[in-house]
C-alpha cells in the first residue's frame, strides 16, 4: 500500500530510493493489529522531527494500518515513510510531500539453541561509523548492516554483534544487546551510532518495574568475557537470552526470568485502536 492506495509502485524520483531519505519501522502483528503500535510510531515521529520530514497523521495511518492488517493473525507490517520526490539532487524541495508504504510478510522463526530459547551469535568484522545526527533513529540507509550480514551464511546463527571504530560494542545487526553482571544489566548508549529499539525501551520499562539495575553506558567489547550471560531484543524476536557466542558459552539462567517473561508478554501485545 503507498499513500493509501493498493498499489506496489513508487516514483523514480523518491528520495528514500535515490538517497535513503527516510526513515522505516518493522512492526509485529498478532490478532489483527499492530503490537506496541504507540512506541514504533513515536520513534518515527521523533526521526522524522529529527529529519525535517513532514510525519502523517496518527489517526490517518493508524487507519490504513488497521485496513491492511484486518483478519491477519501473525505477521510483520513495515512501515516506511521517505521525503517523497525531488529530483536530483540532495537539497530538499521547499514543497516536501512524503510517501508512506505499507507492506505485509510473514514472521520470521528464529533459530533456537538446544534448550529451545537461547540463540547463538557471532562477531562482524564491519563496523559502525559514528554519526550523533543519525544515532537511534531508524533511517533508511541500513548498508552498514547490509555489509555485516553478508559476513555469515549458517542458519544457527542469529545475529552479529557490532562495534564503533574505536571497538566499543554498540549492537547487533538486527538487533539491541544487553550484558549480565553480578551488580545488574548494562546495555551500550546509543549517542554515537546505532538503533534505539522500540523493545531495548521495553527492557528499562520492565527492569524498572521490577527493580532490576539497568545502566546505559560506554560498553568496551572486551566486557562480552565477562558478561554472565547476553540477551538481545528486536520487535520481532522478542528478548532472546544467548547461547553462545562465537566459541565462548554463556549461562543463559543468568537472565532474570521474570524480566524475559514481562518484556516477551508486552513485545507481543496487539495494541487495539482506541
Amino acid at each position: 500500500m503507498v499513500n493509501g492506495q493498493e498499489r506496489a509502485v513508487v516514483s523514480i524520483e523518491d528520495r528514500g530510493l535515490l538517497y535513503g531519505d527516510g526513515l522505516f519501522e518493522t512492526i509485529a502483528v498478532r490478532g489483527g493489529a499492530p503490537c506496541r503500535w504507540s512506541a514504533h510510531f513515536a520513534r518515527m515521529a521523533r526521526g522524522a522531527e529529527r529529519l525535517g520530514i513532514p510525519c502523517p497523521d496518527a489517526q490517518l495511518i493508524r487507519s490504513e494500518v488497521d485496513a491492511l492488517v484486518d483478519g491477519i493473525e501473525h505477521a510483520v507490517l513495515r512501515l516506511t515513510l521517505t521525503r517523497g520526490g525531488g529530483g536530483r539532487g540532495y537539497r530538499a524541495p521547499d514543497v516536501q510531500l512524503p510517501t508512506r508504504i505499507l507492506a505485509l510478510y510473514p514472521s520470521p522463526a528464529p533459530e533456537v539453541g538446544p534448550n529451545n530459547s537461547a540463540v547463538q551469535l557471532r562477531l562482524c568484522h564491519t563496523r559502525l561509523g559514528e554519526n550523533p545526527l543519525l544515532a537511534g533513529i531508524k533511517h533508511l540507509n541500513r548498508l552498514e548492516q547490509v555489509l555485516a550480514r553478508s559476513e555469515w551464511q549458517r542458519p544457527e546463527i542469529t545475529d552479529g554483534l557490532m562495534t564503533d571504530y574505536q571497538g566499543h560494542l554498540i549492537c547487533g545487526t538486527m538487533t539491541n544487546v544487553f550484558l549480565v553482571f553480578d551488580d545488574g544489566i548494562v546495555t551500550p548508549a546509543l549517542d554515537r551510532c546505532g538503533v534505539v529499539g522500540t523493545t531495548r525501551s521495553l527492557v528499562f520499562e520492565c527492569a524498572a518495574v521490577l527493580g532490576i539495575p539497568l545502566a546505559e553506558r560506554e560498553v568496551p567489547s572486551a566486557e562480552l568475557w565477562r558478561a554472565q550471560a547476553l540477551f538481545v531484543t528486536n520487535s520481532l524476536l522478542g528478548m532472546l537470552p544467548v547461547a553462545r557466542l562465537e566459541s565462548w558459552e554463556y549461562d543463559d539462567r543468568a537472565v532474570p526470568a521474570p524480566l524475559l517473561a514481562r518484556v516477551n508478554q508486552g513485545v507481543f501485545q496487539p495494541e487495539m485502536p482506541t
